[in-house]
């Protein structure tokens, strides 16, 4: 009985054009985290944006503020209270180290969609005193009502975000200044409804998710320098 032969098969081999898409991959791989890598370390050019600072919390830890004024810093603001009950009990002591540093403070209060105005602005009046050094206070906006316990309507956020902002703006007789992140100005159109000066946040790109220009810009979320143990956010102020 003849064998039958057996068929050799072909052993897989990549076209030229895969290798090449693979090789081109792999170069935006290997560019990426380098970009990511590097991106820690990068700040706007000093010579189109002279006024540049940090946004400082609790949670960055010990932060060097005569370092951070010799890497070019003019501000930090200082986050002192969130919703009506957190605060950051190390704000006070910031200051006084800030200011002795060279830099101006400002103060942040952190924005809770789940919670009544009237405790969250009677926590930031019990952290930040009357001071008309201070630059205009600012509220962050970065959380939606998705974490909240019971339903709170979009109107009932909006409304209370606007009864905070005058009561802060009774406390600190300047105007607020809004940091909504692109999620939160998404949800609750801040820009297109609350004429303040706004603060946006977009690592490395300019932001361009509000109704209008905006004046302050988080650059960098994870700044990485000698000031601090922990990345700082780093900022900038739009020229004039």
């Amino acid at each position: 009985m003849a064998r039958r032969k057996r068929s050799r098969r072909r052993p897989f081999r990549l076209s030229r054009g895969m290798k090449m898409g693979l090789f081109l991959l792999l170069l935006i791989g290997v560019a990426a985290v380098y970009a990511a890598y590097e991106g820690r370390s990068w700040r706007p050019d000093e010579s189109v944006w002279p006024d540049q600072g940090a946004l400082v919390s609790a949670a960055d830890g010990p932060v060097a503020f005569d370092t951070l004024h010799g890497l070019g810093g003019k501000f930090v603001y200082l986050e002192a209270s969130e919703g009506s009950t957190g605060h950051d009990i190390g704000f006070a002591q910031n200051m006084v180290r800030a200011r002795a540093a060279g830099l101006e403070v400002g103060a942040v209060h952190r924005f809770d969609p789940c919670q009544a105005a009237d405790g969250q602005s009677a926590n930031f009046v019990t952290m930040v005193p009357r001071d008309r050094d201070l630059l205009p206070p600012a509220i962050l906006l970065e959380d939606t009502t998705e974490h909240c316990a019971e339903h709170v309507s979009k109107a009932a956020v909006q409304s209370e975000l606007i009864t905070l902002v005058n009561q802060i703006e009774a406390h600190t007789g300047k105007p607020v200044i809004l940091a909504p992140i692109e999620e939160f100005e998404a949800a609750y159109g801040v820009s297109q409804r609350i004429d303040r000066q706004l603060w946006l946040t977009r690592s490395w790109f300019e932001p361009d998710y509000a109704a209008r220009p905006w004046l302050m810009w988080t650059a960098n979320r994870w700044y990485k320098s000698e000031a601090a143990g922990q990345p700082l956010r780093w900022v900038v102020v739009r020229p004039l």
